[in-house]
Order: C-alpha cells, then sequence, then structure tokens
C-alpha cells in the first residue's frame, strides 16, 4: 500500500488582471500549502475503484482523482488497475484547492505504483489539463507564485513558516460561479505580489498582513453572506489580518506565531458557536 497526504492551499494574494479569449480569467496568486491534508492511499487491484470516508462526496468518474488515474492510462497507452481510498479531511468548494491537491496526490500516487517513470514536469502539465491549481500542488516549493489561469507555477525563495487559523462556514461555492459573476476592477490600486514576497524573505508579518488581497472577496460575500458576519467578528479579535482564499467561503486569519493561533483558534470557536457546521482550525506552512 502507498499513502500520500494531500495537503489544502491558502491563497495569500489573488489579483484578476483580465478575461481571456478562452473564457479563463488570468491571475497572478500567491499560494501557500497548508499542513491541514486529506489522505489518499493506492494498492494495485483490478480495473480503477474510489472509495471515501465521506459518503458526501461523490466516487464517480467526475471525481477528480479518477479523472488523474484515467489521463495517467491515456498517456501510458495502458490500463492498470489501482484501488484507492480518500479520507476527506479538507471541506469541500472552500476555496482551498481539496480537489486539485487529491487529483495532484493521484497522479504522484498513480505514477509510482504503476512505475510510469513519469516526470514531476510531464506530470504538472498533466495536471494542468485537470484544473489550475493542481500544478502547484506537483512542485515541492511550500509557497508558490501562479500566473496565467493559475496553473504557471513559480516556487517563492522564502524560507517563512506562517501560523493561520482557518475558518470554514458550511456553504459551499463554486470558483466557476464566483468567477463568472464578479465584477473586477482592474485599474483600481491594489497591493503588489512584490510586496507579499518582499515580506516573506524579511519575515515582516505586518507588512505581509497589509498586502493580503483577493479579488474574488467581495463575490463571495455576494454569494454567501455569511462571510461578511464572520470577518467582521474575526477583526474584533487581536490577529494580523483577514482574508478569503480562493473563490471562499473559507477565511484565513493570520497569526504571529502557533501560541498566536491556537490562543485566538479557542476564543473564535467560542464566539462563532451559534453558527453551525462553521469548522475553525489552526493550519501552518507546510513543508
Amino acid at each position: 500500500m502507498l499513502r500520500l497526504l494531500a495537503p489544502a492551499k491558502i491563497n495569500l494574494y489573488l489579483r484578476v488582471l483580465g478575461k481571456r479569449p478562452d473564457g479563463y480569467h488570468e491571475i497572478e496568486t500567491l499560494f501557500e500549502r497548508v499542513d491541514l491534508a486529506d489522505e489518499l492511499t493506492f494498492e494495485p487491484g483490478e480495473g480503477l475503484t474510489l472509495t471515501c470516508d465521506d459518503p458526501a462526496l461523490s466516487c464517480g468518474e467526475e471525481n477528480l482523482i479518477l479523472r488523474a488515474a484515467r489521463r495517467l492510462q491515456q498517456h501510458a497507452g495502458a490500463s492498470p488497475g489501482a484501488r484507492v481510498h480518500l479520507t476527506k479531511r479538507i471541506p469541500v468548494a472552500a476555496g482551498l484547492g481539496g480537489g486539485s491537491s487529491d487529483a495532484a496526490a493521484a497522479l504522484q500516487g498513480l505514477n509510482a505504483l504503476w512505475q510510469l517513470g513519469l516526470s514531476d514536469e510531464l506530470l504538472a502539465r498533466l495536471g494542468a489539463e485537470l484544473g489550475s491549481d493542481v500544478p502547484f500542488f506537483l512542485q515541492p516549493a511550500p509557497f508558490a507564485i501562479g500566473r496565467g489561469r493559475g496553473e504557471r507555477c513559480e516556487p517563492a525563495p522564502v524560507r517563512t513558516a506562517l501560523c493561520h487559523v482557518l475558518v470554514c462556514p458550511p456553504e459551499q461555492l463554486s470558483t466557476k460561479d464566483v468567477y463568472e459573476g464578479a465584477r473586477f476592477n482592474l485599474t483600481a490600486s491594489k497591493p503588489s505580489i512584490t510586496m507579499l514576497l518582499h515580506a516573506l524573505s524579511n519575515g515582516s508579518l505586518g507588512e505581509l498582513a497589509a498586502g493580503l488581497w483577493n479579488d474574488l472577496e467581495p463575490e463571495a460575500i455576494r454569494r454567501c453572506p455569511r462571510i461578511a458576519l464572520i470577518q467582521n467578528r474575526l477583526r474584533s479579535f487581536d490577529c494580523l489580518g483577514v482574508r478569503v482564499s480562493g473563490s471562499g467561503p473559507s477565511l484565513h486569519v493570520l497569526c504571529r506565531d502557533l501560541a498566536h493561533a491556537q490562543s485566538l483558534a479557542g476564543q473564535v470557536r467560542t464566539a462563532l458557536s451559534p453558527l453551525n457546521g462553521t469548522r475553525v482550525e489552526v493550519v501552518r506552512t507546510a513543508s
């Protein structure tokens, strides 16, 4: 049996630069991989089967894990089998990249199980066909700049480790719907991604907090008003910065260190206890 973790991501910065002729949006984003993770196991088997500990999650052919497996089979020109099991810990449709991370882990795990010997670069190209965030999860750096529709990843040469409180409302948001519904002011003055990279390199948490940005946040709030209620409550606590991750509805709260994050998480759980189904997690940069 082969076992792999599929970590979540946070978007510390997400700016939309315009709409492309192919219907996607041109973006510039700063990804951070964090230690909240799904777990996939792979075993040899007849045909391809996928099981999951979450009965609400479809294990049909539309699942990105099986789509990744089929793409590998197609590339290899063969149909090896496998039994794949997913232990789901990352909330679904929460702006945390869980499905994309699962697809990346499937590409890596089945490449090893089937002894295909495909390079990381080739896996990243195959992954980009499955989803814009998949290539990020196929590179080793915990931080990376994403360009194009997010699939062109450049590792960020920083060694900083961050701590966050992650707040995940129970609502689910479609990335496609959020992008399609959003109205972007492309000429407005905004922080630059260079500012965040400089802050990460210098370990300046104050500067980092000031540069957190997400152009998708207003549309995510419009579609899920609970986000604004939670965000306003979070900003009343002693924290450095609060932003929506990706297309939401999850929010990440930047903290000074692990002790600060753990203390804040306890306060947030108490404050948000009337909001049934809202998850509060302490997460750190995943190596």
